[in-house]
Formats: structure tokens, sequence, C-alpha cells
């Protein structure tokens, strides 16, 4: 049984379902489920400016007691695919290794889900509760066709999901070291100082946007946001571009712009960063524009029943016990939430989005039993 794992992970990354095309690997998955018993429903949305994107929910059962699997098809692009020691959707074995775009991030972990969950049915043929399958094609991209549509259509439908668990990749360096139970918040802004344009040798006549700009980042990235909590790090701000588009040296330019994401924690909600944000501009500069986007909010999963059982899953796979943390980046459990308590739990991140991303197989199959230790566990006999 280990073995199915591996193969559906190899033919899963096969697909070349680079964000947003699915190449088929949401019809892959729900025909697999199919097979296992489940309904399954494969959901297209799409929205003006942006690409349709399959996604799919697949239920097992009738029963409100619905313990559900969050994950994504959607990989980020190969790169220069001649710099990979193993072409990135070959899926191939090399020294104990799997290697292939979606290795890590996140299409090995689907699988090892739904081995757990092949196991578990086989051993449990009178299984009276629920197992679903939350699918998107679309969380490496904009993220706006995918999961938070369908947990509007899982509300509208007053579908009950008791837990959630998210396989995204959690651990820094080895399997069952760390579980999120969180995640911060994140607003990314774009900043665009206005001045006016004169000559270098003449600054009284000109009005120097630049000099605004690195004053304002410069009282920006000292600020004293918070000193985090029990769960979450400091709210963190990190420049990410400066930009003037001047070719001179002699000019100085009419505007500057500047990019910065902001990491928040449950101290605050976007909207009081971004009054924070724009409460400093006002501030610093004069004539300005500013945009913002919000990624996520700050949330922490207070849901004690499904920490416990897979701290527990895990200690009795890896024997040692795993730590509760909200660090990374955002994921999907920022729109599961809304509608159930959600733990994540996957592979090794190390080499996330990186060429000849891979993992280990001992660590698949060690994640595979993780899972069906949960699942056991979730609903005890």
């Amino acid at each position: 049984m280990s073995n199915y794992a591996v193969e559906l992970a190899q033919k899963l990354m096969q697909k070349k379902s680079v964000t947003p095309e699915n190449d088929g690997a949401i019809e892959f998955l729900a025909e697999e489920l199919k097979g296992l018993g489940f309904k399954t429903e494969i959901l297209k949305y799409s929205d003006q400016g942006s690409p349709e994107v399959s996604n799919l929910y697949a239920k097992y059962g009738e029963s409100d007691k619905n313990l559900a699997f969050a994950g994504h098809t959607d990989v980020v692009p190969a790169g220069d695919e001649s710099k990979w020691t193993h072409p990135p959707f070959a899926s191939e074995i090399a020294d104990n290794k799997l290697y292939g775009r979606g290795a890590v991030d996140m299409k090995a972990a689907i699988a090892c889900y739904i081995a757990a969950t092949k196991e578990f049915l086989n051993d449990n043929q009178d299984f009276k509760d629920s197992l679903s399958f939350i699918i998107t094609g679309d969380e490496e991209g904009v993220a706006i066709n995918g999961t938070v549509k369908m947990v509007e259509e899982l509300k509208n439908r007053q579908e009950k999901i008791s837990h959630c668990i998210v396989g995204e990749p959690t651990n820094p360096t080895k399997i069952g070291e760390m579980l999120k139970v969180g995640r911060r918040g994140s607003v990314n802004f774009t900043i665009k100082v206005i001045g006016t344009q004169g000559h270098v040798a003449y600054p009284e006549n000109a009005n120097n946007p630049i000099t605004s700009l690195v004053k304002l980042l410069n009282f920006l990235i000292d600020y004293p946001y918070d000193e985090g909590n029990e769960y979450f790090d400091p709210t963190n701000l990190e420049v990410t571009s400066i930009d003037v588009a001047n070719p001179t040296t002699n000019v100085i330019p009419e505007t500057a712009s500047a990019k910065f994401n902001i990491r928040f924690n449950s101290e605050y909600q976007s909207q009081d960063i971004i009054e924070m944000i724009t409460m400093a501009c006002d501030k610093v500069l004069g004539k300005y524009e500013i945009e913002h986007r919000v990624s996520g909010e700050s949330f922490i999963n207070e849901d004690e029943e499904i920490k416990t059982i897979m701290v527990n899953s895990v200690k009795e796979v890896t024997g040692s016990e795993p730590k509760l943390s909200t660090t990374g980046g955002t994921s999907d459990a920022r729109f599961i939430k809304d509608i159930c308590p959600c733990i994540e739990c996957g592979l090794i991140n190390k080499t996330a989005h990186q060429i000849d991303e891979n993992i280990a197989l001992d660590d698949l199959i060690k994640l595979k039993d993780i899972y069906r230790k949960t699942i056991e566990n979730y609903f005890p006999k």
C-alpha cells in the first residue's frame, strides 16, 4: 500500500499544472477518488480579467462529522529547465528521492492523504462518517477563482465540515517537526511619491521625491509595531522594490515608487495596518498615491480537538512532539478557517519552489502514515 502513495504522487506531478493551467490534474484526482467511493464535483470559476480555474470537492458519506483535507494541484513555473538535474515534470526517482515540481508544494501531500484514506476505508468497511477533499487549481496565483469561491459555495449549500487539514509543507528539517495552527496576515503596498523634476544643481527649483520616500521607508522599517505574542512573531515590514526609472545623474526625477509587504500578527486586522501606513504617508510625504492589496488576515486556531489529535498522531508515527507554529507565508487556510477550524501538516519545505524540488521517499511514507493515524484517531472505533 505504501507504493500507492508514491505512484499517485508521480502521476499527479507529471501534470504540467502551472498556475492557472490544469493539464487534467483535477480530473485525474476526481477519477481516483471516485474509485474509492467518493462523490466528486468539479467546480469551475472565473472572474473578469482572470482565467477559468478548475477545482474539486469530493465527499465520502453523508455525515455532519466530516473531516476535510485541503490542497492545491497548481504549481509555480519550473524556471530554466536546463538547470534541473531531473526534468521538472518527469517525476523521476533517484537516490531514494522523488524529484519534480510539486514534490514538496504540494502534490505529494495530496497523494499521501488519498493513500491514507484508501488504507483507512479498506480497513473500515462499516465507516459511517464523512471524509472530504477541497482541492483547488488556484493557490499559487492570485487565488480568486479557487478555495475562496469554493468556501462561499459550501457556505451557501450549508455543507458541514467539522475540521480541515491543509497539506502545505510545514516542516523546516524533518517530518512531524512542525504543525501550523495559524498564519500571519499580509498586506502589499505600492507608494508613489510625486515631486517636481529639476536640475540637480538647482535643488531649490525642484522637489526630490526620493528624499521623501527614503524618509518614509526608514520610518516604517524602524517603527515598533508590536512585540509579538504567544503564537506570533512581531509584525514585520520588508521593502521589495524601489523604482525611480531615472537614467541620468543630473536630473531630479518627478516620481519615485516603492513596494513593500507587511506580515502582521493577531494584534491587528488588515484595516489597522492600512490606516497606520496611510497616516505615516500623510505625516511624511507631500503629494503621493497609495495602493494596497490584502492577501489574508491573521488568524489562530483555538480548537483543541484537532490540535490534540494531530499532535498525538505525529508522536505515534515519529516518536517526537511537533511544535505548534504560525510562521511562513499565507495558505488557503485563511479562507477555510471561515467554515471550520484548520490545522496544517505537510512535507519538508526546504526545496519548495526551487530547482530540483524533491522529497525523500521515506518522508513521503511517514506523512502518509501520519495522515492515516490522524483519520483513525479522529474517527475512533
